[in-house]
This record gives C-alpha cells, sequence and structure tokens, in this order.
C-alpha cells in the first residue's frame, strides 16, 4: 500500500471536542500531526463534513481550536479502531507552532512524559 502522508504522526491520547453541523461530542485522539489527526469514535462523520476540532494539550499547552475536514472514516472496529481521519484546513504559522508543542509533549521525553 502507497503510503500518502506528508507528515509525521504522533502517537497522542488528547482530549478533543468535534463541532459539525448540529452536532457536538467529546473523543479521544489517537495520533496527530501538523496536517490531521485520527479521531477515535463510534460515530464517526462522513467524508467530506467540515467540522471544528478543539484539543487540549496536556499540563500547561494552551488550547488548540482549528477547522479540519473528515477525508476518511471507519465505523466499523473489525479493520482497526473506529473512528475518522480529519485534515486541517487554513492553518496559519502560528497554529502549526501550537500542533508542534503539543506533538513535542506527546512525545516520550517530552513533557508529558511520566517518570518511572
Amino acid at each position: 500500500m502507497r503510503e500518502n502522508r506528508k507528515h509525521k504522526r504522533v502517537d497522542a491520547r488528547l482530549r478533543c471536542w468535534c463541532e459539525a453541523d448540529a452536532v457536538t461530542f467529546y473523543a479521544r485522539t489517537a495520533n496527530l500531526s501538523e496536517g490531521g489527526l485520527f479521531l477515535r469514535t463510534r460515530t464517526p462523520l462522513d467524508r467530506g463534513t467540515r467540522a471544528v476540532v478543539r484539543l487540549q494539550g496536556q499540563g500547561d499547552l494552551e488550547e488548540l481550536s482549528t477547522e479540519a475536514v473528515v477525508v476518511w472514516n471507519r465505523p466499523d472496529p473489525q479493520s482497526g479502531p473506529a473512528g475518522m481521519g480529519l485534515r486541517f484546513e487554513s492553518v496559519d504559522s502560528e497554529t502549526v507552532g501550537r500542533i508542534r508543542r503539543i506533538m513535542g509533549a506527546e512525545l516520550p521525553g517530552g513533557s508529558n512524559s511520566r517518570g518511572p
């Protein structure tokens, strides 16, 4: 299978609020990159749905709020965790910096790592 990812992903178990159409729900991320995220949910939104995602970084990292679009979904957990892949839309350099700080905190040895 050909790899289409443009950005490095890190495992991230962050709290996330997702707002789309007349729906708002809370879920956990599974991974995060500068280009988007995978959001675990048993009720993923349809492909093409535009949403606003709000992530709360660990510790003293500020909340990140940005627009995203659903690029794929997996409602059936038999082929992997149920959820959806979202691509960030119109991300400016300040938002990219916030994403990088959150990603850095999620890496082993980052500010979110737990000691022995």
